[in-house]
């Protein structure tokens, strides 16, 4: 119901601070406090595994800072730390009797609610670090002090979780109560360094946990409130009504134009932010997300883009008034327009042809697509970013004008690829409800050729608004469609996509997978009884130059292995310069990934179509795949002839285990051969190996020569590896069996690979030295040592020759 009110034009600026709704609904969990909250636990997990690893470091800061203490001027010890305590006690006393008066008890309670389970944490962290000597120290009596400096954690936490945001006398007297009562723990001995970190540490993580598990209380505006703001600011209302959460409709005296007033507070930052934020961290263009900018900040923001568009000449909404309301609520004011989404008014282009009969769906005119062009082009000739374009954010009024709104993402000062990311947005918001044909011929009509082809390398999914990605994804081929008509009308035009991702889910994984090997490798190293790194510097020389022959003789070998597999003549230097490029590419790609990719690439540069090519990689892997299996068997029966006896078989799987694994694999085929929907999975996944690698392998069976030298290249490469390890086994001073590493090496990199790290890093390690432990008898110390060595040879010192390799096939084009 709209509340009027009554304009006073000699009513002076004030702020008004909103009424604040009760009831648990009007909270909200701010995903910045969830942000704060894990950064915090990092940081304590740090601040413990640096006091429990790092003793003399954290020791030797302990006394240098009781040194420094000591030479500070200070009253007798009982007395300076009685006004220290009397001081922590006084300031969040003073600021819970402050926000009382102010009406905000609930923010209160959150304060006293994480004071306590700051305390609760710090008494169970005293007992689970008691035995840490770096964060304590002998007490005169007998016994140890705290590890956590227990009085400063719930004191943070009850300011933190009240917030002391624009309370800068508040700020200071915490900032001096906590400093002063520090200085009094470490002179009298009750804190360590490292305790006070840790105590303020707790309480900082222990109030942002409350705060984003019970919400933080966010008051709202009544209509009376914004009308009074609004009149401060010389606007003269005559009625306010709310049309949404945080909209309102504002009606003026004397006629003037009605208002659109948008709300900025809390819960319009934590929309949606976890989804910004990881699209921040993916896309090297993503805005930068709303929550994360202060309110203040983003009200300047928002309100600089209007001015700037209106100023540009382009239909937008124009603001009028911007107040800030308190420190968490603030209000914009527009001219309000007049007009409908594109979403409301037009459907959405549909060419399929199931629906015989269907009338026409409503679709803009040309006229309206090329006046939606010229209000891009008003904006991209003040380089003023949107950002934000999609089918909501497109307006068209009564008279047939297009309106550009939503610029609160948008930027001044743009660069380039901005400002062709608004180009490919536009593309596709008007393809999306005109068809491919009518959006590109707009826009090359009023931007010119040069901007729209441009744009034909950034129409990614992932450039787009997530309206116009939800509506290109209900028709699967549009987006194909539009490139298509791109390049169809400027041929010229680059069509390969330009990189827009900074990270991508699956670098993501294989950066955490990097990390728990590394953490589990280095534990090792300094846990076992013989130094790994010891035994790899003191290898024989004889048996050390004999890994490093065949860790260079595999190369050449997986030329022929390589080249075996493709009908067409290749250059055997270039072959073998990609070959030895894989060990640059794999660096960065898990597994075989970079390799194939890498090969793939090679063949297309050198004149192989592209599902040829694929088509000889797909057939090699087979190959490779049946043949690794074959290799296996042989070994692992061998392993069993040569150790003879019940004990050394122990070591391989049992006559049941294979029984039963076998019985496993025959369920899931008489499954996938039963069910229809297993079954056309089956087939959906089987035809790219029936349509196009059998067809290769035909042939190549015509040219028996050819293949026969791809078969025994593969069979040679996992031989020189084999005998590469083994070499690095009896550097070490190992004597294993041939059979037992030849099995070690082909079970631990085959499983190793599967890991998500760049060339297997830390899977290959870890299972190959433990296969060597299990099979070849080797002593866990040693046996890492070997497969250290093995790694060094084969991964990590090819990377630089791999570089130089890459790069010459980079300089002849030949990838």
């Amino acid at each position: 119901m709209a509340t009027v009110i009554q304009a006073d034009e000699s009513q002076e600026p004030r702020t008004v601070q909103p009424a604040p709704r009760g009831g648990p609904a009007d909270r909200v969990r701010h995903p910045a406090a969830l942000l704060r909250l894990v950064s915090g636990l990092c940081w304590i997990t740090l601040v413990l595994l640096l006091a429990g690893y790092a003793r003399s470091a954290a020791l030797g800061l302990d006394t240098d800072v009781s040194r420094g203490t000591e030479l500070l001027p200070w009253p007798p010890v009982q007395l300076a730390a009685a006004l220290c305590g009397a001081a922590l006690l006084l300031v969040p006393l003073g600021y819970a009797v402050d926000r009382l008066l102010h009406a905000d008890g609930r923010r209160v309670a959150d304060g006293v609610l994480a004071a306590v389970l700051a305390y609760g944490l710090s008494l169970a962290l005293d007992l689970l670090a008691g035995d840490l000597t770096t964060l304590t120290h002998p007490l005169p009596g007998g016994g140890r002090t705290d590890p956590v400096y227990g009085h400063l954690a719930p004191v943070v936490a009850f300011m933190t979780a009240i917030g002391t945001a624009g309370m800068r006398r508040w700020r200071t007297a915490l900032a001096v109560a906590l400093t002063l009562s520090g200085l009094s723990g470490l002179i009298t001995g009750y804190a360590t360094p490292l305790s006070l970190v840790l105590s303020l540490l707790l309480g900082w993580t222990t109030a942002h946990a409350t705060r984003y598990a019970v919400g933080e209380p966010v008051g709202t505006p009544t209509e009376g409130q914004i009308g009074a703001a609004l009149a401060a600011c010389g606007v003269r209302t005559d009625a306010v009504l709310a049309v949404g959460p945080t909209r309102y409709l504002v009606t003026q005296h004397g006629g003037r134009p009605d208002l659109d007033v948008h709300l900025l507070d809390r819960h319009v930052q934590a929309s949606g932010l976890l989804g910004h934020l990881w699209l921040a961290l993916r896309l090297r263009t993503a805005p930068r997300p709303l929550g994360l900018r202060p309110l203040r900040a983003g009200l300047e923001h928002q309100t600089l883009l209007g001015h700037a568009a209106a100023a540009a000449g382009a239909r937008t909404r124009a603001p009028v008034a911007a107040v800030e309301l308190s420190p968490d609520a603030a209000l914009v004011a527009y001219h309000r327009i007049d007009a409908r989404p594109f979403a409301e008014l037009f459907g959405e282009c549909d060419r399929s042809d199931e629906a015989p009969g269907r009338s026409a769906e409503p679709a803009p005119t040309d006229a309206e697509l090329r006046d939606a062009w010229q209000q891009l082009a008003l904006l991209q000739r003040r380089r003023i970013a949107h950002r934000s374009l999609s089918p909501q954010t497109v307006l068209l009024d009564a008279e047939g004008r297009v309106h550009l709104v939503g610029l609160a993402r948008g930027e001044i000062a743009a660069s380039d690829l901005l400002l062709r990311l608004d180009v490919a947005g536009m593309l596709a918001v008007l393809a999306v409800h005109a068809g491919p044909e009518r959006a590109v011929r707009a826009a090359i009509d009023v931007l010119g050729r040069g901007p729209v082809g441009a744009a034909l390398p950034l129409l990614q999914p992932i450039a787009l608004a997530r309206d116009t990605r939800a509506a290109l994804a209900r028709h699967k081929e549009l987006a194909g469609e539009l490139r298509a008509e791109v390049q169809r009308q400027m041929p010229q035009a680059t069509a390969e996509p330009v990189r827009l991702e900074r990270l991508s889910p699956r670098t993501l994984l294989t950066g955490a997978a990097a990390i728990a090997v590394g953490y589990a490798l280095l534990q090792f190293l300094f846990t076992t009884d013989v130094n790994p790194v010891v035994l790899v510097a003191g290898a024989d020389p004889l048996w050390l130059a004999g890994a490093v022959f065949w860790a260079a003789v595999s190369y050449p070998v997986a030329t022929f292995a390589f080249s075996g597999f493709v009908p067409e003549k290749l250059s055997f230097r270039a072959t073998l310069a990609a070959q030895t490029a894989g060990s640059f590419v794999k660096v960065v790609a898990p597994g075989g990934v970079g390799g194939l990719a890498l090969n793939t690439r090679y063949l297309q540069c050198a004149g192989i179509p592209t599902a040829q090519a694929m088509s000889s990689i797909g057939v090699s892997q087979l190959f490779g795949l049946v043949l690794h299996m074959l290799q296996l068997a042989v070994f692992s029966a061998l392993v069993g002839v040569d150790s003879g006896g019940p004990d050394a078989e122990s070591s391989l799987p049992s006559g049941w285990v294979l029984w039963l694994a076998g019985a496993a694999a025959a369920a899931v085929a008489l499954s996938v051969a039963a069910v229809p929907s297993l079954r056309r999975r089956a087939q959906t996944l089987l035809r790219p190996l029936r349509a196009e690698v059998l067809p290769r392998l035909l042939d190549l069976a015509q040219q028996p020569g050819r293949l026969a030298t791809g078969v025994a290249g593969q069979l040679l490469v996992s031989m020189c590896f084999v005998v590469c390890l083994y070499c690095c086994t009896r550097a070490v001073g190992e004597h294993p069996g041939f059979n037992a590493v030849a099995v070690s090496f082909l079970a631990g990199n085959a499983a190793g690979n599967v890991v998500p790290t760049p060339g297997g890093i830390g899977g290959v390690e870890g299972l190959t030295a433990g296969m060597l432990t299990t099979t070849a008898g080797t002593s866990p110390g040693t046996a890492l040592a070997a497969v250290l060595l093995y790694r060094l040879l084969t991964f990590v010192l090819p990377v630089l020759p791999g570089w130089a390799a890459f790069s010459w096939l980079k300089r002849r084009r030949a990838i």
